[in-house]
């Protein structure tokens, strides 16, 4: 899941890349200038989107990990 998450990570950073590129290269045409600023933007706020998801899915993952290990310890001392 967190694999998964890394690469629309991936993707969105594409997105953003490209719409940089329809800005510079294409700054005299508005609509491909419109076109570039709406793709960097939604790219930038997509990868801070999932960024988020990324950080927060370690941190569980961590909890998950941590806790399953306490839970054998305990069962180990049991038997």
């Amino acid at each position: 899941m967190l694999e998964n998450l890394g690469r629309w990570m991936t993707l969105f950073l594409a997105v953003t890349s490209l719409g940089f590129l329809l800005i510079y290269f294409f700054n005299k045409h508005i609509i491909l200038l419109i076109l570039g600023f709406v793709l960097m933007i939604s790219g930038s706020i997509e990868m801070l989107l999932f960024g988020y998801g990324i950080y927060h899915g370690k941190k569980n993952v961590a909890k998950v990990i941590d806790d399953f290990e306490t839970k054998l310890q305990s069962f180990k001392k049991l038997f």
